[in-house]
């Protein structure tokens, strides 16, 4: 299969190198410019978890190809659309003349309704995912991480069309496993509000990697999403259909902050995503904050915590 990934964040170079690894033809857009910047090559430290709980170790140095332009008639099959949820909106409206034949697959966070988050696409086109595996790059360009063996995929209550589950089997073919989710809508809504709570600790500490280990600001982080449940309840979700991902946040805190301090600190996977957040200027944490609490303004649902945090998230950005 000929496989675009749009734009070369970690999403898009640890899984563009899990599906080449699986023999697809892989190739990165990026914007004009960024090409030469990147070099011809990605460097990885990655610990491979499809195989075993240990996981692999993967150091390389792997030589990727960018494409600065993209026609109609370009011939890819499938593009992976793995972009801060802000930014779907500018990559729809460029994908959409752009698109020609090829499913798209929405791989990331969304916030608003999902279908309005890529409006310019066709919808019968389009395939919903989230990615499991984590990382980030450091200072020398190096990325580290960890290839997790799950991905999730799902719809929005109705059976996966033909282009859904060709998607699927691409995964499955680099060796991932699908976990499928009926109500992906409440789903990536409720995965957004624990992030929104990860982040507002994080960027109250400086950035989220000095969380690893710590139950104090684990059972903060905790607490500060479980007050986002009742936005998502007013949004319209139904949170019993999410009882296993709700648990963590209605469980006793304490508890559940001294399992997740105890995983951060002994477990690799677990720990992989927390050390990669150590730009104190990323923008997408504050987006991420920004938007949570400001759908918690429009439906009416008093969220103190994240509301104390405000003048952490709310700080211009650099360019």
């Amino acid at each position: 299969m000929k496989i675009l990934m749009f734009g070369r964040g970690v999403i898009s170079a640890l899984y563009g190198w899990t599906l080449e690894q699986a023999g697809h033809d892989v190739e990165f857009y990026v914007r004009p410019g960024r090409a030469a910047v990147y070099g011809d090559t990605i460097g990885l430290d990655v610990l491979d978890m499809r195989r075993g709980l240990r996981g692999r170790r993967v150091v390389e140095q792997w030589p990727v190809r960018y494409r600065e332009d993209l026609e109609a008639g370009h011939g890819f099959d499938l593009v992976v659309l793995s972009l801060p949820h802000h930014q779907l909106a500018e990559a729809s409206t460029f994908l959409a003349p752009r698109i020609g034949d090829a499913t798209v697959l929405v791989f990331g966070n969304v916030w608003a309704e999902p279908q309005d988050a890529v409006a310019p696409l066709p919808l019968d086109q389009l395939a919903w995912g989230f990615p499991q595996s984590g990382g980030g790059f450091d200072h020398d360009g190096v990325l580290r991480g960890a290839i997790l063996p799950t991905v999730v995929f799902g719809t929005f209550g109705r059976p996966p069309t033909a282009r859904e589950l060709t998607a699927r089997d691409t995964f499955r073919q680099a060796g991932l496993r699908v976990r499928e989710e009926p109500d992906l809508r409440g789903w990536l809504w409720l995965h957004f509000a624990f992030n929104a709570g990860m982040h507002a600790q994080g960027l109250r500490r400086g950035t989220m990697d000095q969380l690893i280990g710590s139950r104090a600001d684990l059972r903060a982080a905790l607490l500060t999403s479980r007050e986002l449940l009742p936005v998502l309840k007013a949004r319209g979700v139904d949170l019993r259909r999410h009882r296993m991902r709700t648990l963590m946040l209605r469980a006793p805190s304490h508890v559940t902050s001294s399992a997740m301090a105890l995983a951060t600190r002994h477990v690799p996977a677990a720990r992989a995503s927390l050390e990669a957040h150590t730009d104190p200027h990323a923008h997408e944490p504050r987006a991420i904050c920004q938007d949570a609490l400001a759908e918690a303004r429009r439906q009416g649902v008093e969220v103190p915590r994240l509301h104390a945090a405000e003048a952490t998230f709310a700080v211009a950005q650099r360019p």
